[in-house]
């Protein structure tokens, strides 16, 4: 099996396209780990600040309240005005509310705000705002691999930035952990913070929305990605004068999408668990330190780097062997979400290291099976790329609404994490189901005027 982006960078077509992904990936690198923060310091800011396991689970999703209610804004935005200017911007702000996190300490438990303490009250309002500011960030990643890759490109270009979720968790939970261990939960923000508004200026700089604005990209190369089917020619689609009712009435009402739609639900539900209570899952029903759960929960994050960049490899390559797309997309997928139905094994098992494994293995499964992203790349409509994202993503952030929540309700009332793991494993069978029972066909969608 061979790599086909590595394949095509060996031809002399040029490699701009891979500078755009290694952008992509870093940002998105970046945007997991800001949403993570809360997670790992979430043991010892949970204990300092007096918060119970409901009111965590309501912090936690609070990031997901707004970043749901800023996909279809936040499309309209990348469909207007391309993603160089709306990414930048999106970076920066999500970056300075990250840092202003790490001061709600200062504002004390005493004074209340909506019936809570200030520092919990402030801390909920914090990740809100992080929510919306990150809400162009995935539409705008589907979007521009969608404008620079081909089609037989694609499935890797997608789970390569799609895995940067995995990444952030390897490169830095450790990071993280050892600043929450030596220095304190604080500064964890500031320093998350502070590396948004640098990569913020870099973004700015360096990137270029389509082929068509690349000041050095070879002709060989921009012929290569044209003619492969890259979806757009252009950086903003400037007759976009609004989000239009009738084409989002489309959207809902294709069957195809609709199963699509259910199944990213479902998968971000394994996501959520992960970024959310899996460091407090370490460390509270596990028993192990912060700073041994920041190391461990590294470990099953490289699987998912892999399964993730594997899920994209093989969906390619079953494209390149004569397979049709449908085929391609969902082997990886079905798969890899029947390999995360493993870690309900954790709940019949007491060794550490076993549990560890189970968690590798599920995490390797989730990876794999995430190519929702090509799957919008495949099935978005020409004329509104960042909008079909933005709805995709939508449907899939609502589970980071209900996931944290759930499994914050299950804790407290049980006292264990067995319910939990019952509760996310499920959902990937869900997804399962999904895409084999309702999606059918994948293909472009075309739209009617309206």
């Amino acid at each position: 099996m061979q790599l086909s982006l590595s394949s095509s960078a060996t031809s002399g077509i040029g490699r701009a396209r891979f500078g755009v992904l290694a952008m992509i990936f870093a940002v998105t690198v970046l945007n997991y780990a800001d949403r993570a923060t809360v997670g790992v310091a979430g043991p010892v800011l949970s204990k300092e600040l007096g918060i119970d396991s409901i009111q965590m689970g309501f912090i936690f999703s609070a990031f997901s309240w707004s970043y749901v209610l800023g996909q279809l804004p936040g499309g309209w935005l990348l469909d207007r005005f391309g993603a160089k200017q709306v990414y930048a911007w999106s970076i920066l702000l999500w970056s300075l509310f990250t840092m202003l996190q790490g001061s709600v300490h200062h504002m004390g438990m005493d004074a209340m705000l909506f019936g809570l303490p200030l520092a919990v009250a402030s801390l909920f309002l914090m990740r809100l705002m992080v929510g919306l500011a990150e809400a162009p960030s995935f539409p705008a990643n589907g979007r521009m691999v969608a404008a620079w890759f081909p089609v037989r490109e694609r499935g890797t270009a997608s789970a390569i930035f799609n895995s940067a979720q995995y990444f952030a968790t390897v490169l830095f939970a450790p990071i993280m952990a050892w600043i929450v261990h030596a220095v304190g939960w604080s500064e964890v923000f500031y320093f998350m913070g502070a590396l948004g508004i640098v990569m913020s200026v870099v973004w700015m700089r360096t990137m270029y929305n389509s082929p068509a604005d690349h000041p050095t990209i070879t002709a060989a190369e921009r012929e290569h990605i044209e003619s492969g089917g890259a979806l757009l020619s252009s950086g903003k689609a400037k007759e976009a004068s609004g989000p239009k009712l009738g084409y989002l009435k489309q959207l809902l009402g294709n069957r195809m999408l609709m199963g699509v739609y259910i199944a990213q639900y479902c998968v971000n539900v394994l996501t959520y668990f992960f970024l959310t209570w899996f460091p407090i899952y370490l460390v509270k029903e596990r028993g192990m330190s912060l700073l041994n759960a920041g190391i461990v929960a590294a470990l099953p994050a490289i699987c998912g780097f892999a399964g993730g960049v594997l899920g994209g490899v093989i969906s390619d390559w079953l494209l390149r062997r004569g397979h049709s797309l449908t085929f391609a997309r969902k082997v990886p997928i079905v798969v890899g979400m029947l390999l995360s139905t493993s870690m309900i094994a954790c709940n019949y098992v007491g060794i550490e290291a076993v549990v560890v494994g189970i968690m590798a293995l599920a995490f390797f499964g989730k990876g794999l099976g995430a190519l929702g992203w090509a799957v919008v790349s495949d099935t978005s409509p020409k004329e509104i790329a960042g909008l079909s994202g933005a709805l995709f993503n939508t449907f899939g952030n609502v589970a980071g609404i209900v996931t944290p929540i759930v499994i914050g309700y299950i804790v407290q009332t049980t006292k264990s994490f067995n319910g939990a793991l019952v509760f996310v494993g499920a959902h990937a069978l869900i997804a399962v189901a999904s895409y084999l029972l309702i999606v059918g066909e994948i293909k472009r969608v075309e739209l009617k005027p309206v």
